[in-house]
């Protein structure tokens, strides 16, 4: 019999396959980049290149950060407790206006995806402006990752015309359509109210034609609806509706106040929906309607926002709060159990973004993107259900290795394809000219 390329032994398995099953204890065997066995109680070790041992650790789905804006990690903290309005026009888009250059982008995206990897996320939707050099930098990680081109109706980095808006966000999906086996490029155009009809129909006929997702925030604040009802007489929801750009490969961010209609429309159409929890209660935007997405069937994946809007980006965080939040808000605390927010968060977010069948579960054929959690600290210790405890115990922090196609690139929380102490030092520097630049843009410098 042939060697495996790598063996995870001696862990408490949590599959997130079609049985859900538990395996404790259990292995997962990895060769080409893939699982080829799951192994449970009583199965002989088979042979292996390398063995990993958990140590009676969780080994489960790397998690899916489905909505993030990599770049503004570097914007963390820049100015917080404020309204989404506010802090967009008075902040955020002057700041970007100001600051963002592909240097820029490239920086902020590798600090977060440090953050990222070493909290055991292995797959992220990103979306923002200088999107390749984003590419760039999610390829030099080596983390799995859908990556949008912002669209914008007004100049923006990297697209001072707004009148080539789509054909920036072309030109990068062709550049890196078919490129990297890890990196899917989209077109994400910013909001309805942000971009233009013909905008918005330009941008959607353009991620059709290239078989890509198209990716747009909407009905993320109450004023947003009450703008658009008061601008087109419809939700912002079913304005899209009317534009045609809502199918199966639409991507729809935050939708906190899709109304029941919106959300049959949203059903209808096969629509993901990304949710941010942690950014949307920290700009009082309200609570997403999930338990209503669900009934009806609509892929629901979880996303943590930018830096700058939430302000960590820990996946672990996003499913506690997810899953009390909405117990609090239903007082029904069976409403969204941890096996649940354990699947939106891999299984169901990879659903949203059109990569099922590819990640977002343990099970042979499927990419080998997973994390091992320690046993060696008390808030994992003892460990009576794994998927309760990776939702309601675990952190970012207790993340001890991370594997995306079959490739370590944590190794007993360290970084192998990343140098963490040059990294911090670059955005330390870039911190300080933030600091000393941004008068007059935001309350916080």
């Amino acid at each position: 019999m042939n060697s495996y390329d790598i063996l995870i032994s001696n862990g408490h398995i949590v599959t997130l396959d079609e049985q859900n099953r538990v395996l404790l204890p259990g292995a997962v065997a990895v060769s080409g980049g893939r699982i080829e066995k799951i192994l449970g109680p009583g199965d002989p070790p088979p042979p292996a290149k390398t063995v990993l041992d958990a140590g009676g650790g969780i080994v489960m789905p790397g998690l899916v950060n489905c909505h993030t804006h990599l770049p503004m990690s570097l914007f963390r903290g820049l100015a917080d407790d404020m309204a989404l309005d506010e802090w967009l026009q008075r902040v955020i888009f002057p700041a970007e206006a100001k600051f963002v250059d592909p240097e820029f982008v490239g920086l902020g995206s590798e600090l977060s995806l440090a953050e990222m990897l070493l909290s055991g996320t292995t797959c992220i939707c990103d979306g923002y402006f200088h999107e390749h050099h984003a590419a760039l930098t999610v390829e030099k990680a080596g983390i799995r990752a859908v990556l949008g081109q912002g669209v914008i109706g007004f100049p923006a980095p990297g697209a001072p015309d707004p009148a080539r808006n789509v054909e920036v966000a072309e030109e990068f999906v062709s550049t890196w359509l078919g490129k990297s086996p890890l990196i899917t490029p989209s077109i994400f155009c910013h909001s309805p109210y942000t971009c233009s009809a013909e905008t918005l129909i330009s941008a959607k006929r353009k991620a059709l034609d290239l078989g890509v997702l198209f990716q747009i925030h909407v009905s993320e604040s109450a004023d947003e609806v009450a703008q658009s009802l008061e601008r087109t007489g419809m939700t912002p929801v079913a304005y899209l509706d009317s534009l045609g750009v809502l199918d199966s490969s639409t991507l729809l961010v935050h939708a906190v106040h899709a109304d029941p209609t919106d959300i049959e429309i949203i059903a209808k159409h096969s629509c993901g929906v990304a949710i941010a929890t942690g950014s949307h209660c920290k700009l009082a935007s309200g609570i997403a309607p999930l338990p209503a997405f669900l009934d009806l069937g609509v892929p629901v994946g979880l996303g943590t926002d930018g830096s700058s809007s939430n302000n960590r980006l820990c996946m672990f965080r996003e499913m506690d709060l997810t899953a009390k939040l909405h117990k609090v808000h239903t007082q029904d605390p069976t409403s969204v159990p941890a096996r649940t927010a354990l699947a939106l968060a891999t299984r169901c977010g990879a659903a949203a973004l059109g990569l099922s069948g590819e990640i977002g579960s343990l099970a042979p054929g499927m990419q080998a993107d997973l994390v091992v959690l320690s046993s060696d600290c008390p808030n994992l210790t003892p460990v009576f259900d794994p998927a309760s405890a990776a939702v309601y115990a675990a952190t970012g922090a207790d993340v001890r290795h991370v594997m995306v196609a079959g490739r370590l690139l944590v190794l007993d929380r360290r970084l192998i394809t990343l140098d963490l102490p040059d990294l911090l030092e670059r955005a330390r520097v870039m911190g300080r000219k933030i600091r000393s630049e941004c008068d007059g843009i935001s309350r916080a410098c």
